[in-house]
């Protein structure tokens, strides 16, 4: 039995997404070598296009919505649900961006939440229809690929 619809793993993604985006947003600040800067400003747009994207192509997945006692609850307990329990929590994000101190500990930063989310998506896969598993793969393989672009720099900042 499926206990989320990928509906539901989709509005965690476009958080995690989101939360990706003003993570690099505000690393950009944080770190001096170019090359950090502009790959943390190149994944921005992309966690941002990719939110986007997530949305158009999920589209037409139905979503499960309980029963709620006010308009948006259950998307409000989503986002808390992102926030706090899952890959970036406030806290998270704040002990990470305490600790980084040059381009090594923040793309050291942005590698371990990218693993997160590859985790995640592992995790929930499960969790969905078998004949959805295709769309979780799709948001797998988005995190890898920035997995990989992020190592690449961190191998040229040594």
């Amino acid at each position: 039995m499926s206990v989320f619809t990928a509906g539901e793993i989709i509005d965690f993604a476009e958080r995690i997404h989101e939360n990706g985006a003003n993570f690099y947003q505000y690393a950009i600040q944080l770190v001096q070598n170019q090359d950090t800067k502009v790959l943390f400003g190149e994944l921005a747009d992309e966690e941002r296009s990719h939110k986007k994207e997530i949305a158009r192509i999920f589209a037409g997945i139905e979503k499960s919505i309980p029963p709620e006692t006010y308009e948006g609850e259950y998307a409000q307990y989503l986002r808390n649900y992102i926030d706090n329990n899952v890959t970036f929590t406030k806290e998270a994000m704040d002990k990470g961006l305490a600790q980084i101190s040059d381009a090594c500990s923040a793309i050291d930063f942005a590698l371990q939440m990218k693993q997160d989310s590859i985790n995640y998506y592992q995790s929930v896969k499960d969790l969905v229809p078998k004949m959805q598993h295709d769309l979780i793969d799709k948001l797998i393989v988005e995190e890898r690929n920035h997995f990989v672009k992020l190592a690449n720099l961190r191998k040229c900042v040594i």
